[in-house]
């Protein structure tokens, strides 16, 4: 007896050092180390930490590049959150949900990445953009998931709850 096997109907990895503005950040504080670096004066012995720390934190952000914050999958009637190394998979079962929206993940213009935060009745996704599927169930939980691709996100979970 073979178990039948779906396949995910919507796929999304995001990754944490990809999101624009704190990777911004981090270059221009490598610029600054490199300009300080340059301008004191006879090469001292502690000019020489201001390379080591300016590289270090772009090898940092090229590391960061690639390392996997969570991925979303949409897949037998659920949304599964795979995050971080240790962390639990979490599971949404679609048959609870009673809304399902497309909106803005915060209004806040400096967002942290986060996996599986609950504060006050939501519970929230992010890696980066401003996009967000917001998902309410049947005890008013809210789960707010932040995507690059909103709109096949909502395609997908709207399918799958048919």
């Amino acid at each position: 007896m073979s178990a039948k096997v779906d396949k995910a109907v919507f796929v999304e990895k995001q990754y944490l050092g990809r999101e624009f503005i704190p990777l911004t950040i981090r270059l221009v504080l490598a610029m600054s180390c490199f300009a300080a670096y340059i301008f004191t004066d006879e090469r001292e012995r502690n000019g020489d930490l201001l390379i080591v720390v300016g590289f270090g934190i772009i090898i940092i952000s090229i590391i960061m590049g690639f390392l996997l914050h969570f991925r979303t999958r949409v897949q037998n009637k659920s949304v599964y959150l795979d995050g971080l190394w240790t962390t639990r998979i979490v599971k949404i079962d679609l048959n609870s949900i009673i809304k399902v929206e497309k909106g803005t993940y915060s209004r806040y213009l400096f967002n942290n990445p986060v996996y599986n935060l609950h504060t006050k009745g939501t519970i929230r996704f992010y890696a980066g953009g401003n996009d967000a599927i917001h998902l309410t169930d049947r005890d008013g939980l809210l789960y707010i998931i932040g995507t690059q691709h909103a709109n096949e996100f909502l395609r997908a979970i709207e399918g799958e709850m048919r």
